[in-house]
């Protein structure tokens, strides 16, 4: 497989949402730089980009965004690196509502609510959808707000402080509201410091729903206006790690059933709940499931993907017997549909405690059941994402190319519970490479590794652990990081005010990336654009390395943000990845040393 053939199928979708009879999402193209478009699909239409040609629609509102448009009335609202923006019709020119960070955009009754954030804090906003648009601050914290959400009289919204993050301890909130009115008598319904409350929303019965962690999983729960009960208690989470604004993981159904995704492990899968809580699987393709259900009737849309499939906008018709799975969109280009995948393997690894690691193993392309070749560690980001059973090109890219690619939900992961997920809280660069490492040597001791041919990549928190992976001893004969992280204690200086409470939970562990113990070649991708991981503490190491004659390249992306994978550069990144581990390969087979302490 080729590097443009793994880059162009790499179609991101994101954000999709019902409204008009239609459904709309974004959809971020490698050819396009990554830039993100909002698409349209209607029956009987088909589907239409309906935002301006090359205008990126993003939000760059608690770093990460979400939220970032919404269409009432034929009318699009939506969000650029300059602020809010309306567009009346398709081929209209933008009108710049205002300024600022803004996010989550949900149409009320005669007007737009959105959150806007600043160094001071974050308020919930209001701008009226017709006339002259007037935006007013509904109410302000110093901390974070998310998820306003109007019903009947009422309006919902999610709060969480500037110590915490919202995966950690967050509360939902209700209060009365009237369309260009004030709020009322703020009440708590649920969250507090050893609880995550989220995604709110009212019910068809005018009851408020959200997901909550109490029983240490997100599970969904109903609040009467008296009362809070469970719904459906599910041994799953049935919530994403808020990462982003906007996620909806359930959504409800025409015939009183609820839509849910459930994550376990690796996999998640679409479940509906009855009326009296019975809980029933949905049969679809499926195995990975954004957080984006969005209902129409008895039919969900949805973002899925499979080990087989990547990333589709679908429609699961769940009126009468089988469901019924209708395809709107795919990634895959017709010269790449039929081309032959590695498909994933489950395999758990004993560590010390009596814990498990679960890590997805994709072998090489084509090869035998007695297979054996170099392999590829992936640690994912976050901490607290996950791996996930999907298909990825630019691992396919990999195993197309002869190596092994493995990808480890070491500990602090999403998807076990809310205990898993903190339990790297302090032990940051430690324990997530200990699980790293207890992979590479299961697959080396069981012949499946060729040693001295074991690599780790990981890109920004996956970064910190697989440059500390090469700075002890262990399997590993290379790293690869992608904006990484390097210092705990300066990250959580530099990084944006969301994620500032998440650095301080984090550190506390292996501590700095020290250069003189890096034992390793190291190659390091990032964007000179990066806001989450700056490169200076790169190019600070690098520069550490280079007087210490320590074996590494430095490759800075000009005008790339901290996704290398989706940039306009990710291609290099990738021929980069690929070039790295064949010099290391050679090297040690020749003898003749690794060529070191290039930038480029």
């Amino acid at each position: 497989m080729s590097v443009e053939d793994a880059v162009r199928a790499s179609v991101s979708y994101d954000q999709l949402r019902a409204g008009d009879g239609a459904l709309y999402w974004l959809e971020a193209r490698p050819e396009a730089g990554g830039r993100a478009t909002v698409t349209r699909w209607r029956p009987g239409e088909g589907r239409h980009d309906i935002s301006p040609d090359g205008f990126d629609v993003t939000s760059r509102v608690h770093a990460y965004g979400g939220g970032s448009f919404a269409v009432a009335e034929g009318i699009l609202w939506c969000v650029g690196s300059g602020g809010l923006y309306r567009i009346r019709r398709h081929g209209d020119p933008l009108e710049l509502i205002d300024k600022g960070l803004f996010g989550d955009l949900t149409v009320g009754d005669g007007e737009l609510l959105a959150v806007r954030e600043s160094e001071q804090g974050d308020e919930l906003v209001s701008v009226s959808l017709t006339g002259a648009p007037q935006l007013r601050a509904l109410t302000a914290s110093r901390g974070f707000l998310g998820a306003p959400r109007p019903g009947p009289g009422v309006l919902a919204w999610t709060a969480w402080g500037e110590r915490d993050m919202p995966w950690d301890a967050c509360e939902v909130w209700v209060a009365s509201y009237a369309s260009g009115g004030r709020i009322g008598n703020p009440r708590k319904i649920a969250g507090g410091p050893d609880e995550s409350a989220v995604e709110p929303r009212w019910g068809p019965d005018g009851a408020l729903y959200f997901m909550s962690d109490r029983s240490g999983w997100w599970n969904l729960y109903r609040w009467d206006g008296y009362t809070v009960e469970a719904v459906a208690p599910i041994a799953g989470e049935c919530a994403a790690e808020p990462w982003e604004l906007g996620y909806a993981s359930y959504d409800f159904l025409a015939d009183g059933r609820i839509a849910v995704v459930v994550q376990e492990g690796p996999r998640q899968r679409l479940i509906v709940i009855d009326p009296d809580g019975a809980i029933r699987a949905v049969d679809h393709p499926y195995t990975s499931i954004k957080p984006y259900l969005a209902a129409q009737g008895t039919t969900v849309g949805l973002i899925g993907s499979s080990p087989t499939a990547a990333p589709q906008v679908a429609l699961v018709h769940l009126a009468g017997g089988d469901p019924q799975v209708e395809v709107l969109a795919t990634s895959e280009h017709a010269e790449i549909s039929g081309a032959q995948v590695s498909t994933p393997r489950e395999l758990r690894v004993r560590v010390s405690g009596g814990r498990e690691v679960l890590a997805l193993v994709y072998p090489p392309t084509g090869s035998m059941a007695d297979w054996r070749s170099p392999v590829i560690i992936r640690a994912h980001p976050g901490p607290t994402a996950s791996c996930l059973l999907r298909l990825d090109w630019q691992a396919q890219f990999f195993t197309s190319h002869g190596f092994a690619v493995v990808d480890v939900d070491y500990l602090g992961s999403t998807g076990y519970g809310r205990t898993f997920r903190e339990s790297l809280y302090g032990r940051w660069g430690l324990d997530d490479v200990d699980d790293c490492a207890a992979v590479a040597d299961h697959l080396l001791a069981t012949g499946r590794a060729t040693p001295g041919q074991v690599f780790i990549r990981g890109a920004s928190a996956g970064g910190y652990t697989a440059l500390q992976a090469v700075a002890r001893d262990g399997p590993f004969a290379a790293a690869t990081a992608v904006s990484a992280i390097v210092d705990p204690d300066r990250w959580a200086e530099t990084v944006p005010r969301f994620q500032r409470a998440h650095a301080m939970r984090l550190r506390g562990g292996a501590g700095r990336v020290c250069a003189a113990t890096v034992q390793r070649p190291v190659l390091f991708i990032h964007g000179t654009a990066d806001e989450v991981a700056v490169a200076e503490d790169v190019r600070e190491l690098a520069d550490q390395l280079q007087a210490l004659d320590t074996t590494h390249e430095l490759l800075l992306l000009s005008d790339v943000g901290h996704y290398v994978a989706t940039s306009s550069r990710a291609g290099a990144a990738l021929e980069a990845e690929l070039a790295h581990y064949r010099s290391v390969m050679a090297a040690a087979t020749t003898g003749r040393g690794y060529s070191h302490g290039r930038e480029w």
